[in-house]
């Protein structure tokens, strides 16, 4: 199986940190936005410095005034009260993509603690959004990152992925309080930082039953909460995390299975 792509199908497909500022732009992120970025680097084609070129254009379309946040997820349905989750945030990897898994790793970078659904962040508001997010007794509740950039007006990013990793999603099911989405009790997590641990008790997701979170789309759409847009091969969306969480409450407190595949 051929893997490497030859110098002229690079050519074709070669983003630059330019390219992706111009098309952030035209989607309609400016600068001091905060935005919640989730994504897939090899959905641009071929990136020139790969996933630190789409950081530093991210960075550089909000300025030093706005604020990026990426998802740093380590949560899976093995986790339960008998097999707890560990987590360091210097160490422990996350299972969201190069993208954040790069981006966590930065000297500016700030991740919160949260065992299960950590946030890493740079700019202006990082520290605020991601503080205490360990003591959010959900993982994506309202004392959240996720919460948190909701009611700030942030924004929510999808670099060519879809509505389906949409993580703000699982905020509204924790707000509603559907009866499908977290296990029962506490689990008594282990937190490291720095040369301490902490055990932290906190309800886990029950991964379980399927989302359809897609079916939401053509609503946003309509209602022009979600602008559409082409970054080289890269389709990107860009949604007003506020008003996706005012529309989807509404829809989820009147059909509790809406989210449901």
């Amino acid at each position: 199986m051929r893997v490497e792509m030859t110098w002229s199908e690079r050519s074709e497909t070669s983003i630059t940190q330019h390219d992706i500022v111009l098309g952030l732009q035209a989607l309609g992120l400016q600068s001091g936005a905060s935005v919640l970025v989730h994504s897939s680097l090899s959905s641009f084609g071929y990136v020139e410095g790969g996933a630190d070129t789409v950081i530093d254009a991210l960075l550089a379309a909000v300025g030093p005034e706005g604020t990026i946040l990426v998802p740093t997820l380590t949560g899976s349905e093995a986790l339960h009260a008998h097999n707890p989750p560990v987590f360091d945030p210097v160490t422990t990897p996350c299972w969201t993509g190069r993208i954040p898994e790069t981006f966590r790793k930065r000297m500016k970078a700030v991740r919160s603690l949260h065992p299960t659904h950590s946030v890493a962040g740079i700019g202006a508001q990082a520290a605020a959004f991601t503080v205490g997010h360990e003591y959010s007794i959900t993982p994506c509740g309202p004392d959240s990152p996720y919460g948190r950039l909701s009611d700030a007006g942030g924004y929510i990013l999808l670099l060519g992925v879809t509505h389906a990793v949409n993580t703000t999603f699982h905020l509204v099911e924790e707000m509603v309080g559907v009866p499908y989405h977290m296990r029962s009790g506490l689990v008594p997590a282990r937190v490291t930082q720095g040369n301490a641990q902490r055990t932290i008790h906190l309800m886990i997701h029950r991964y379980g039953p399927r989302r359809n979170f897609e079916r939401m789309e053509p609503v946003f759409r309509e209602r022009g909460i979600q602008r559409d847009g082409q970054i080289g091969l890269c389709h990107a969306r860009l949604v007003d995390a506020r008003r996706m969480v005012q529309v989807v409450s509404q829809a989820l407190r009147q059909d509790p299975t809406i989210l449901l595949a």
